[in-house]
């Protein structure tokens, strides 16, 4: 279990401290200097923050496209908790649990409403791959990993179902007390009809994405739906991926005070190493440059993910607590941003990890 001081380090304010950890607990947050311990951590110029947290990756690695190494895109990512966004339906769900007591990155899941799970990329095409009994069976039985519900509602994944399989999800909702992560992209179903389904704590992911059928009107303003749903306690995701985020309509929600809800990755072994995703700090980079400020962009991956998953020790840094952390640089360098629709843009501030700690270790990114 790892013992010592990480010095000097900086919280997202600027203020440095010296963080003093014993046997993987955080003991002491004293000034400068102060720790005694043998163990030190020269961490002069890094930020501490409460361990990252991406609510939306996918890490089955036996799917494809959709999946990846657990600790590929957690630990050495910088992230200690990765949320999997329904790769795995009931049929799976019991290898993604499994594969995840192996993982050193701590790991939840949303469980896909398709038995089937992302094994095929139009698994809610067909009615008979919602097995409701299978889905009440694996909820009860994993009740400590699964933290929610997926539905995709994308044309190219329900087919000519339209919103039947969301108002599947809705039962399953209300009979199982969790909440909903609902994907967004192509229509039809039409974005006004899966918005109002939506209930106090669900979730739409893909919120910033600039496909036709998005949450924004032509001249860039929310649709009143959008409005109306964040209004009742809808929670919004990015959720960048592939093809779900768009400088401009980040732009747009930006310039229309729409708040920023949680920052993910959906991230996965090909837009990982391909782009446009490539990590979590790449992504944070992005909000940075659209003028989101350090503690508004950190507070995305941290308090915000942990208040929405009942686990607030994941998003603070208190004496007593597990030590949960993550280390990072923030340096002034250009970098190329690229969105989901091959938009490029030049940031001139750069996040990049350096370490966490995390389950009695601290492991170097």
């Amino acid at each position: 279990m790892f013992s010592g001081v990480l010095h000097n380090v900086k919280r997202i304010s600027g203020e440095e401290i010296d963080l003093i950890i014993k046997n993987g607990y955080i003991t002491k947050i004293e000034n400068v200097g102060s720790g005694q311990e043998k163990e030190i951590i020269d961490c002069t110029g890094m930020y501490v923050s409460s361990g990252w947290i991406d609510m939306h990756v996918h890490a089955f690695p036996e799917f494809n496209p959709y999946g990846d190494e657990m600790d590929e895109i957690g630990i050495k990512q910088g992230v200690t908790t990765i949320v999997d966004a329904g790769s795995c339906g009931a049929d799976r769900i019991s290898d993604l649990a499994e594969s995840g007591e192996r993982s050193r990155t701590n790991i939840f899941a949303f469980l896909n409403i398709s038995k089937l799970g992302l094994k095929r990329v139009d698994e809610l095409s067909n009615l008979d791959w919602i097995d409701k009994g299978q889905v009440l069976e694996v909820v009860n039985k994993y009740n400590d990993f699964i933290v929610g519900l997926k539905a995709r509602m994308s044309k190219s994944v329900v087919g000519d179902l339209g919103v039947k399989p969301l108002r599947i999800a809705r039962e399953l909702s209300s009979e199982t007390s969790l909440p909903l992560m609902v994907h967004i992209g192509s229509g039809p179903p039409y974005i006004e009809d899966i918005v109002s389904i939506l209930q106090k704590d669900d979730i739409i992911t893909h919120y910033l994405n600039g496909k036709s059928n998005n949450l924004f009107d032509d001249a860039g303003k929310p649709l009143q739906v959008l409005i109306d749903a964040v209004e009742r306690g809808v929670c919004l995701d990015v959720g960048h991926g592939t093809a779900s985020f768009s400088f401009k309509v980040a732009e747009d929600a930006r310039k229309n005070a729409i708040g920023l809800g949680t920052i993910s990755t959906d991230i996965y072994r090909g837009n990982r190493l391909n782009g446009p995703v490539y990590s979590m700090a790449n992504v944070l980079s992005k909000f940075l440059y659209l003028g989101y400020s350090l503690q508004e962009v950190i507070n995305a991956i941290t308090t915000k993910p942990a208040t929405w998953l009942h686990k607030p020790e994941l998003g603070r840094i208190q004496v007593g607590d597990v030590a949960n952390l993550t280390l990072f640089n923030v340096h002034a360098e250009s970098i190329e941003l690229i969105d989901s629709e091959g938009d490029s843009r030049i940031g001139e501030i750069r996040i990049k990890p350096t370490g966490v700690v995390l389950n009695g270790e601290f492991i170097k990114c």
